[in-house]
């Protein structure tokens, strides 16, 4: 059994959908996305636990501050790519920024190989169903440019304003 509650942010951003196993955060997506659609039908709307934390996580970063724990979450369908780029997107600090290409050289590097595609490293921030706590929003484009983003573009410049980055 799934189970979703809803979190209401502040203006500019979308409402927040939750959505858990019981026990474990397994999908946090701005209402509206086409993921957030996806994975909520047949979902019992629950007051759990891991809600309640993970709301306290979002109060504490929408008022403009890092939170300092993590809620607990758990990635199901995870493929070795995407977990070592999961792994990489926690590494990036509140108020700073990555681009696909410095995760792709940083992925290559690891590994021993020359090159890495940066679109592979799109698809796996793509990927990402726990937006904000697995913080792919900091991932720009080359040259800072601001790319796609599936909680929506606006919610994506939002965001990085709120963290105090200046978006062109």
């Amino acid at each position: 059994m799934s189970y979703i509650t809803d979190y209401r942010t502040p203006v500019p951003f979308d409402d927040i959908r939750l959505i858990s196993d019981g026990e474990f955060l397994t999908g946090l997506y701005f209402i509206g996305s086409p993921n957030a659609e996806k994975h909520s039908h047949g979902c019992q709307v629950a007051d759990l636990p891991i809600f309640q934390e993970t709301h306290r996580w979002l109060d504490c970063y929408f008022s403009g501050r890092q939170p300092d724990f993590t809620p607990r979450y758990k990635l199901e369908g995870v493929t070795p790519f995407r977990s070592e780029v999961t792994e990489i997107l926690c590494t990036i600090p509140f108020g700073e920024t990555r681009t696909y290409g410095e995760i792709a050289a940083q992925i290559a590097q690891r590994h021993g190989v020359e090159k890495l595609s940066a679109q592979a490293v799109g698809g796996a921030v793509g990927w990402n169903p726990i937006c904000l706590i697995i913080p792919c929003h900091r991932v720009l484009g080359a040259g800072g440019k601001l790319t796609g983003y599936s909680g929506g573009l606006n919610n994506k410049i939002a965001l990085l304003r709120q963290e105090g980055i200046l978006v062109k």
